[in-house]
């Protein structure tokens, strides 16, 4: 099927549920993706690097010219669970760069404000992972030591973003996300002088690094 028709069976969907209230989001690409049941056949990677690209980490309250951005930050949690796991096969290597695909929809909301909303805004962001995961060959679930590992890549992380460029004290943030170990004195001296990138340049290092890893596995 090709991408046009797939973009006028989602319209049709639309036309369909005329008079509900409207429950998707419409991309630059054309795709208009239901929120309520994401269709993988809806994701498009160019829509999802745009969206990232634009979500800033840590509501912007961060140093620097650019905010930080989450396609920024998923760029270096792939590269932390790579250098953790020099093993790793591709494809879960390409689940870390993509952990944080659903915020091109739903943003980045900090813990605190995700705590607040409670358990069904988690169960949305999960689902829509899982269709995201099943649009680029990977397992709706990860198998659980590959998402420990990602997990842990993320909180090393968030302690370089959050001491860098957020204003933590290095105690602080050693509450939140523990001790950044596991990664080589080279990673860890680039993480310590972290500069947000410009929101195009890291558009295109992710749509670059989802190629070089997508045609590897």
């Amino acid at each position: 099927m090709t991408k046009r028709n797939d973009i006028s069976l989602s319209i049709a969907r639309d036309v369909q549920a005329e008079g509900a209230p409207r429950a998707w989001q419409r991309m630059l690409s054309g795709r208009r993706l239901d929120l309520l049941d994401p269709s993988p056949a809806d994701i498009e990677i160019d829509d999802i690097a745009h969206g990232l690209a634009r979500v800033a980490r840590w509501n912007g309250q961060t140093l620097g010219d650019h905010a930080l951005s989450v396609a920024q930050h998923v760029l270096i949690v792939e590269s932390i669970a790579a250098e953790r796991n020099p093993r790793w096969q591709s494809e879960w290597r390409l689940a870390a760069l993509l952990h944080d695909a659903a915020e091109y929809v739903v943003g980045d909301l900090i813990s605190p404000f995700k705590n607040a909303i409670g358990l069904d805004y988690k169960s949305f962001e999960v689902r829509l992972l899982q269709a995201i995961h099943r649009r680029f060959g990977l397992p709706a679930t990860l198998p659980a030591p590959v998402s420990a590992e990602i997990k842990a890549a993320d909180s090393i992380a968030a302690f370089y973003e959050a001491t860098v460029l957020a204003g933590f004290e290095v105690e602080e943030a050693l509450a939140f996300f523990g001790a950044p170990g596991g990664i080589s004195p080279a990673l860890a001296e680039q993480m310590s002088s972290l500069q947000p990138l410009p929101a195009r340049d890291a558009q295109q290092r992710l749509l670059s690094r989802f190629a070089e890893l997508a045609s590897a596995t």
